[in-house]
């Protein structure tokens, strides 16, 4: 039975969206997109008090529409960005939380591997996912560039260049082609070309077009290395889903939801309250225990109480995935955190102080979405996906 289970947990055509994203991201990583990015941010937003910080919250959205993975997210722009920021005479533990904090934002806008786990298990269109995502995502990035702002002026953080519109041309010239990626992605979904797992496919190709043809600055040579690669990433994620829809599957057959809405029921009625419970639950949940097993678990358990009070999957899949996201920078289980510092060299200990300001306008963001659900459904509705 278990066997079984872990293999029906992965046998989805939606999810062959994780291993495609996974390998778009890093065949665009491996083609330098990262430096294009970086520079482009740089002559956007480097003009700011705390410019490299700025920049490095700002590389992290425009990213975030090329990877789809929070980890890939601080994994490439934080082995760029932090020696930078270090070198540059920001201390190691503040470049740590600015690059832990916004890699949160990769799979909260379009693509986002978690969108597509949630959208299997809730059976929500991934597509409305995808989009529901762009306002919240920016509006996280704004909270970490307001937070980051302040903390630069009383520490005394400079700017690294002026602003000028000659280099924002030039550089956003330069990164063009990247950036189209997302565009081609989100475009090809609302318009109906393709679905959001066939994206994950269009996104390989163009990202293998890119790299050999256009920037050249991967080889024929090179692309077994960068399969295997994904590969490797996409069967640990797979495996995490198998294994943790066993655990799933356990708790639904005891007919956990069930034990879970009459103790809601319990506390509230009110459908509002009933949801800010079970994102505050997360929330804690996320100090101890990564991402994707939390989504994997608690999400089958979670969506038949929205369903019975009326809630909707696609405004509360959103602010689900957010709250995860969340738990994932804080201390002392921060999957993101941990692989920040480890770029620094730093402990988690020494990184874990100044975080959560970070944190608090990430949770700031967070509850404003809640009570305007209108935040993650107002793209949707536009796209006739309501």
């Amino acid at each position: 039975m278990l066997v079984t289970r872990m293999f029906v947990a992965v046998d989805s055509f939606p999810l062959m969206a994780i291993p495609f994203f996974i390998m778009a991201g890093n065949i665009m990583n491996a083609a330098g997109i990262t430096k294009r990015i970086v520079d482009f941010s740089r002559s956007l937003v480097g003009y700011i008090r705390g410019g490299l910080a700025h920049v490095n919250i700002v590389a992290s959205m425009f990213f975030a529409g090329i990877s789809g993975s929070a980890t890939a997210d601080a994994s490439a722009l934080g082995s760029m960005l932090i020696p930078i920021m270090v070198e540059d005479n920001y201390s190691p533990e503040f470049s740590v939380a600015v690059t832990a904090t916004s890699s949160t934002i990769g799979p909260i806008i379009p693509p986002s591997i978690m969108m597509v786990i949630y959208g299997v298990i809730s059976n929500v269109s991934i597509a409305a996912l995808f989009i529901g995502g762009i306002i919240p995502g920016v509006l996280v990035g704004i909270a970490l560039m307001v937070m980051s702002y302040f903390i630069s002026v009383k520490r005394g953080y400079g700017t690294v260049c002026t602003f000028s519109i000659k280099n924002i041309w030039v550089n956003f010239k330069r990164a063009l082609i990247a950036l189209m990626m997302p565009v081609i992605i989100l475009g090809g979904v609302l318009s109906g070309v393709f679905t959001a797992t066939e994206a994950g496919v269009v996104a390989t190709v163009y990202a293998i077009i890119i790299g050999l043809f256009v920037y050249r600055t991967i080889k024929l040579k090179d692309l077994p290395k960068l399969f295997i690669n994904s590969a490797v990433i996409t069967t640990i994620c797979l495996f995490v889903i198998a294994t943790a829809s066993i655990f799933g599957w356990l708790l639904a057959w005891e007919g956990f939801p069930e034990i879970i809405l009459n103790f809601l029921l319990k506390i509230s009625e009110n459908p509002k309250n009933i949801q800010i419970l079970i994102i505050v639950f997360i929330l804690l949940l996320g100090l101890f225990i990564e991402g994707i097993p939390v989504l994997i678990i608690f999400a089958p358990i979670f969506i038949p109480v929205m369903s019975h009070f009326g809630l909707d999957l696609l405004h509360f899949g959103i602010i689900f995935i957010m709250a995860i996201l969340i738990g994932s920078v804080t201390p002392p289980v921060g999957i993101l955190l941990y692989i920040s510092c480890g770029i620094a060299k730093i402990p988690v200990s020494k990184a874990s102080k100044i975080i959560w300001p970070f944190v608090f306008m990430m949770i700031l963001v967070l509850f404003l979405c809640i009570f305007f659900p209108s935040l993650t459904t107002f793209i949707p509705k536009i796209a006739g996906f309501r």
